[in-house]
């Protein structure tokens, strides 16, 4: 993938999605012993970077593909974020959804315009109904993560960031599906002079720290994380550039991201949902590293369910 195509993607999406604001903080960059810069996806719309990745692989299909729609299986943020970009794009989506899904994220897709389809809480279940809506609605397949359209179209809140400060030494990001982290990881290949990507994950659902190790897709027997939107695992599409190019994988303990998450709350007055505050807990945790360095952090979204705060 090289700069010109990358570009292309941002020049094609930004209709569709918000140019977020990066945010900074004197107390923040005084306890990290370094310049940190936000890049604020939680004011992204829909609430989260997921929307980029959408826009993207919506807009990438033919006209016959547009007029069948598209379908994807999500319980959060992928789910409002193509539910979104289809109805401004114009195109049916069908929404896979586990019956148990919060009712807020069922609502908030609806609100979308995007058509629910229930399924049990599995991922055979989740696979086989979105199977079952691609024979039979022609729909096209979107996957959350593991889709290099979707992987290009996340990539561009780093390349937004880097055009803003084109010095930085680190992006962090969080890391679950794998698709933000590879799509942050193309853009700092082409963006930057050599600017390096360092991902956070919580020590509860470390697969991708262990996929590295291994050099296969590990899995997670439990998904036990304050974390909810990291609990998925690494695709096909997403691992070969992330175990290529990524400096490297940081476990944070669910103290640590409460911490982080709480830290963002009271200092800079913004929402964040907890899978966001593991990039930076990831920062605090190894901050001796880091100090003087200029550092890039995600925001990956702020959809968070008020009534079952960790604070």
């Amino acid at each position: 993938m090289d700069k010109a195509t990358l570009q292309n993607i941002h020049n094609r999406i930004k209709p569709y999605i918000h140019k977020t604001p990066v945010l900074t903080s004197k107390l923040i960059d005084e306890i990290c012993d370094a310049n940190v810069f936000f890049k604020c996806e939680n004011f992204q719309k829909m609430g989260a970077f997921k929307m980029r990745g959408a826009a993207n692989a919506i807009l990438i299909l033919t006209e016959a593909q547009k007029s069948k729609g598209v379908v994807t299986h999500s319980s959060g943020n992928f789910a409002q974020a193509l539910s979104l970009a289809a109805k401004q794009i114009g195109v049916t989506a069908y929404i896979v959804m586990p019956k148990n899904a919060p009712q807020v994220k069922k609502d908030a897709v609806r609100t979308y315009e995007g058509i629910i389809i229930e399924c049990d809480s599995n991922i055979k279940a989740r696979e086989d109904e979105a199977h079952r809506v691609v024979i039979e609605k022609g729909a096209t397949f979107i996957h959350p993560s593991n889709d290099d359209n979707v992987i290009h179209g996340q990539g561009t809140a780093a390349i937004e960031l880097l055009e803003e400060y084109p010095n930085l030494d680190y992006i962090f990001t969080p890391v679950g599906g794998g698709g933000l982290l590879a799509g942050t990881l193309l853009a700092a290949i082409n963006f930057s002079e050599n600017c390096k990507v360092i991902a956070g994950e919580p020590k509860n659902v470390d697969d991708a720290y262990r996929s590295l190790i291994s050099g296969n897709i590990e899995k997670n027997d439990s998904t036990n994380t304050i974390a909810d939107g990291l609990r998925t695992h690494l695709g096909d599409r997403n691992f070969p550039i992330i175990k290529k190019h990524v400096e490297k994988i940081i476990r944070v303990e669910e103290d640590e991201i409460i911490y982080a998450m709480k830290l963002i709350w009271e200092r800079m007055k913004i929402i964040i949902e907890p899978s966001s505050a593991v990039a930076f807990a990831a920062v605090l945790k190894q901050k001796s590293e880091f100090k003087n360095k200029k550092i890039g952090v995600l925001i990956s979204g702020g959809n968070v369910d008020l009534s079952h705060l960790p604070f």
